[in-house]
């Protein structure tokens, strides 16, 4: 089963008491207080794992909670510090904490979108001091301890984007699994009715020259899929991460709908979801030219292409064709957008390392 969203609570571990306690030894006259400290409460954080590709182990388990720091003892002696909880989520997941508060946003605590990043999301409780620290000058012997302090309580939410750099769109039955099947080593339900992509699919593409990209392939959309109709509404936010995005159009004469209507519904339906994701680099493929019956169908496709000024190919998934062509355009502007976030992030070095501190106070 396929999870990308869940709500736990995680409790990070109290603090352990501090003792209360005096030395009583042979030879060792008015020995004094010694009670020791109690022990820090274990964390909580969140670890991006290449382990783990789902959330569904926090949907049946939604609580946590850190271990408890130790009592500290007698003769000097710290308790333990509670060991701390990490809990491995798919790497580009969002972890947000929500509030009690009727009406207050989630707030965004981190993104773990590389290996190994990791977020503190509860902290645990510190130690109480014991008998031993409060002695002074005119407290030989105190009877005082403090209690370990209690650890701190969050709701999360957990959110997953798949990290792809292309993304597959398109009506269903317009052939994306047949796609990605034929493209990488991916192997989706492929069927002959709509909706057979339930969850979305990853694929690694390998070209030549050493090149290859993570393709994702989402549920179909329909119109209103922004608003909760069919399934793409759910798996949209899939596509945020990529850097283009396939669009793909069954021009056969067996959807019994309008290419071109298709794919201006598709894009309108990314621009309602996200502007954001209508803007990002497109290549339109005029899929099933092996069963295409009437060339104007993929001529009105390429028509439309041409005037919103996106890159337009000919395939089809099942016999192969035009398959080279569709990566090639797709690597083009994958390539392009990578060295445009290159530079941009040599530009935000740059300004990083001739900044001068301290900057003078007027």
């Amino acid at each position: 089963m396929f999870v990308d969203e869940v709500e736990i609570e995680v409790s990070a571990g109290a603090g352990g008491r501090g003792c209360l306690a005096f030395r009583r030894e042979i030879r060792v006259p008015r020995g004094g207080p010694s009670g020791g400290d109690g022990g820090h409460g274990g964390s909580v954080y969140v670890v991006a794992s290449p382990h783990v590709n789902t959330l569904i182990n926090y949907r049946f388990h939604p609580e946590f909670k850190a271990e408890r720091g130790k009592h500290g003892q007698g003769s000097n002696r710290t308790g333990a510090n509670g060991d701390h909880l990490e809990l491995a989520v798919p790497i580009g997941t969002f972890v947000y904490e929500l509030s009690n508060e009727e009406g207050v946003p989630p707030a965004l605590l981190a993104d773990l979108s590389h290996e190994g990043d990791r977020v503190l999301v509860a902290k645990g409780g510190r130690g109480g001091m014991g008998n031993a620290r409060f002695t002074s000058s005119t407290n030989r012997a105190p009877r005082k301890v403090q209690p370990g302090e209690p650890g701190e309580e969050k709701r999360l939410r957990f959110e997953l984007k798949l990290l792809a750099d292309i993304g597959l769109v398109g009506f269903p039955n317009a052939g994306k699994s047949t796609l990605i099947s034929r493209i990488s080593a991916a192997r989706p339900k492929i069927a002959d009715y709509p909706f057979t992509t339930l969850i979305p699919n990853l694929g690694v593409v390998r070209m030549s020259d050493e090149r290859s990209f993570v393709v994702a392939d989402v549920p179909g959309l329909i119109e209103g899929a922004h608003r909760g109709l069919g399934l793409g509404h759910q798996f949209l936010r899939h596509l945020e991460r990529t850097k283009v995005l396939i669009h793909l159009v069954d021009v056969s004469s067996g959807s019994g709908r309008d290419p071109v209507q298709d794919l201006d519904t598709v894009r309108a339906e990314l621009e309602l979801f996200e502007p954001t994701l209508a803007a990002k680099p497109q290549v339109v493929a005029a899929n099933k030219i092996d069963a295409l019956d009437d060339e104007a169908r993929a001529a009105a496709v390429e028509q439309r292409a041409a005037s919103l000024g996106l890159p337009f190919v000919r395939i089809s998934g099942v016999t192969g064709a035009g398959l080279p062509a569709l990566l090639e355009d797709a690597w083009r502007l994958l390539a392009a957008e990578r060295a445009a976030e290159a530079a941009a992030a040599d530009v935000a070095g740059d300004d990083t390392e001739t900044t001068h501190w301290p900057i003078p106070i007027r």
